[in-house]
């Protein structure tokens, strides 16, 4: 039974992150953004209170708050993607703004920023050693 006490005294880890929910004023206009990067809808939609999107393994949920509420900078959620240039082009030609075009970084990536309409940043990157041709 020592093997069985050992093992409930190791610190649990983390393995994955199942979710991350943005908080928004206006779904329509968020379900909107998301759709137009590619993300597919799961859940819910523009009229919903609460909508869910596929991102790789994990979700990206949008829940609905009251224009009472506010909220300040919280920090950037980065996702990588298959082609971060492909993915500049598509935000570009829906019509999105993203703070600059993608760039190489000297910590191994290609990446762009981009807001979405509630204030929310988001970085998309691809690692350089996985960008075709590299």
């Amino acid at each position: 039974m020592a093997g069985a006490s050992e093992r409930d005294q190791r610190p649990a880890s983390i393995e994955a992150i199942s979710a991350v929910t943005l908080a928004t004023h206006d779904m329509a206009r968020a379900v909107r953004f998301y759709e137009a990067l590619g993300f597919a809808l799961r859940y819910g939609g523009t009229a919903a209170s609460f909508s869910s999107f596929s991102a790789g393994n994990a979700c990206l949920n949008l829940t609905t708050e009251g224009s009472e509420r506010d909220w300040s900078w919280w920090g950037r959620i980065i996702f990588y993607v298959a082609d971060v240039d492909a993915l500049y082009r598509q935000a570009v030609a829906a019509g999105l703004r993203p703070q600059a075009a993608p760039r190489d970084a000297t910590w191994g990536e290609r990446y762009f920023h981009l807001t979405d309409p509630d204030g929310h940043e988001l970085s998309f990157a691809t690692p350089l050693d996985r960008r075709k041709g590299a």
